[in-house]
């Protein structure tokens, strides 16, 4: 009895030692398993957030995106209603890019020194402007009159270059804070007796009667739209960011190779007709990309003369708390390696 006694707990233990075996066999195969499938499932690429307004010289990143440029990628446009909005939402993190006018992008500057100008996208030449009611005919009879303008640099911008050429100052009319997507509606309820505007709104004022007092023509090359971005973007997201001009070149071919259809894509965005947001871009310099090659890489002395200046003005009128070298932003690392064919595959 003693030695069946032995061998049953001899053979009791040899079952116990094989069960655990397996279990630890078990436990192994199970780590190495998980620690695979977690090595073969690559973790998405961040988005890149890009916002923008609606703005003829922004379109093409639209365009782009219609047309499928940006297809399986992490970029994500974001509209905004207004440029006062996309200038917090990159403050606060919550866009890593932004189109918006050089001179914001010096606001921006002025808490993130990190920013970086990656793109020209264009030059106002016309597309700005100063419209009044029918009633008043000239940039001198808005003094004491209400002026809608958008909390921002540019707007403040434009009407003090516009008043110094009558010799009079933002003091000299009532300022009424209006956000880009508050004109039209402001303007048509007499809200206010002008306002600092943009296209589409412009041409759909000035269809309805508004009188054009003054507009970025008679100041040409001093309003820039650029895309603005943070220095750490360039190494986090450098191939998203190269995608994301690859793109923007692409489509700006393609406007001028199909403007018919292009335009028929962008104009429901802008709310206007095709022929309408065609018309649109004559107030515009749209820059290709040598121009852009050339800008950014600061050999373009016409260029970086007047930003330069323009930058001086907005000091000197307080527009800007402190100086800034609107060159020292620009950055052509991306630029420089644009394929546009690359979008297209």
């Amino acid at each position: 009895m003693k030695i069946r006694s032995y061998k049953l707990k001899k053979n009791i233990l040899i079952i116990i030692k094989k069960i655990l075996n397996n279990f630890i066999i078990s436990l192994f195969l199970g780590a190495l398993l998980t620690s695979t499938l977690a090595g073969c499932i690559q973790k998405p690429p961040d988005p890149l957030r890009v916002g923008y307004i609606v703005w003829p010289g922004y379109e093409s990143l639209y365009l782009a995106r219609d047309l499928g440029y940006y297809k399986d990628t992490p970029i994500r446009l974001v509209d905004y209603p207004s440029n006062s909005e996309v200038i917090r939402a990159i403050r606060n993190n919550n866009l890593q890019a932004a189109a918006i006018t050089l001179y914001e992008a010096l606001l921006v500057a002025e808490t993130e020194p990190s920013a970086r100008v990656v793109l020209i996208l264009d030059s106002s030449n016309g597309a700005d402007a100063i419209l009044a009611k029918p009633k008043i005919k000239t940039l001198e009879a808005i003094k004491g009159k209400r002026v809608g303008v958008e909390s921002g640099a540019l707007g403040a911008f434009i009407l003090t270059r516009a008043l110094e050429k009558v010799n009079l100052k933002p003091k000299d009319v009532q300022i009424v804070s209006l956000g880009l997507s508050e004109h039209e509606q402001a303007f048509k309820r007499k809200k206010v007796d002008a306002v600092v505007t943009s296209e589409p709104t412009g041409s759909k004022l000035l269809t309805d009667g508004a009188n054009l007092l003054f507009d970025s023509s008679e100041i040409p090359g001093e309003i820039l739209d650029v895309l603005v971005v943070r220095k750490e973007l360039l190494k986090k997201q450098s191939s998203a960011t190269q995608t994301l001009l690859d793109g923007y070149f692409s489509a700006l071919n393609y406007l001028k190779e199909n403007p018919q259809d292009a335009a028929r894509r962008i104009a429901p965005r802008e709310g206007v007709t095709p022929q309408q947001f065609l018309k649109s871009l004559e107030g515009l310099v749209i820059h290709d990309l040598q121009e852009n090659k050339k800008i950014l890489a600061k050999t373009d002395t016409l260029s970086r003369d007047k930003v330069k200046k323009v930058a001086k003005f907005m000091l000197e009128n307080k527009l800007l708390n402190k100086q800034v070298d609107p060159t020292s932003l620009f950055d052509d690392s991306i630029v420089k390696k644009v394929d546009i064919q690359t979008a297209k595959l």
